[in-house]
């Protein structure tokens, strides 16, 4: 079983499993520890055959407030941006590999490639608390993970851009009224509402659920993956661009930066 000391815990009761972020001081964002925790935990649910439903939810004021940007440069292992990309990528795409659905309890925060991945899931719900943004634009990159191209699907292509572009910051009643979420209930009943949502597909034959699934995949998976591999390429492109590195000496040297649009 993963780690269930770490900031990432996977537990199971029943048929039902439970995955939490669990790194409430930092409203839940993720370091390359905590996505290699999720990343085992994923790979742990592939081979339970047993599973029927998944929670996946967080401890604290935010579900997760994207990347911990204290982590970032920090990497400890060997991998260059593009390997680590192409990894991120390969491990959230074990969602796909499931059988089991996944419903993701959203509270306070949900911000950029959390938010993203919680678009890669089958079901979200909201606490009236929610907040959902993805600010990657404002930081010199794009959105990476895929969750871009399942927005897109679900809003339409008005909403997406003024999200991506503007870093515009949607409430928990915006993201119910534009089909995001598929419920927004008062933060004491988030947990309650997810697991009686999961007890209920749990109770359902195992056989229907998955082929279900599958259709409901079938209608969006080549669009969602085309975008993820161009996001792969495209972000490694942005790392390594003139205006990317003139918006950090910018920053570094206070001024306003000169960009050149390459």
């Amino acid at each position: 079983m993963a780690d269930a000391g770490g900031r990432v815990r996977l537990e199971f009761d029943g048929p039902v499993a439970t995955i939490t972020n669990d790194n409430p001081d930092k409203h839940n964002a993720f370091d390359d520890h905590m996505d290699a925790q999720l990343f085992e935990a994923l790979a742990e649910l592939r081979g339970r055959p047993d599973l029927r439903a998944v929670v996946w939810r967080g401890e604290g004021r935010s579900w997760s407030s994207g990347r911990d940007v204290g982590s970032i440069g920090t990497n400890l292992t060997e991998l260059t941006h593009h390997e680590l990309m192409t990894r991120g990528i390969r491990g959230i795409q074990q969602l796909w590999d499931l059988d089991a659905p996944v419903i993701v309890a959203i509270q306070g925060w949900a911000i950029g490639g959390s938010f993203q991945r919680a678009l890669l899931c089958d079901v979200r719900i909201a606490a009236d608390d929610a907040r959902f943004m993805l600010p990657e634009v404002g930081h010199g990159v794009i959105p990476d993970t895929g969750g871009v191209a399942v927005l897109q699907q679900i809003v339409g292509p008005g909403l997406v851009s003024d999200m991506v572009l503007t870093g515009r910051r949607l409430s928990a009643e915006e993201a119910l009224g534009h089909g995001i979420v598929s419920r927004v209930v008062p933060r004491d009943e988030l947990d309650d509402t997810a697991r009686e949502m999961a007890e209920r597909i749990a109770a359902a034959p195992a056989v229907t659920i998955k082929l279900a699934r599958r259709v409901l995949s079938h209608l969006s998976r080549p669009a969602v993956r085309a975008s993820m591999e161009d996001e792969l390429i495209y972000q490694t492109f942005l790392n390594r661009s003139d205006d990317f590195a003139e918006m950090r000496t910018a920053r570094d040297e206070g001024r306003t930066p000169r960009y050149r649009g390459s």
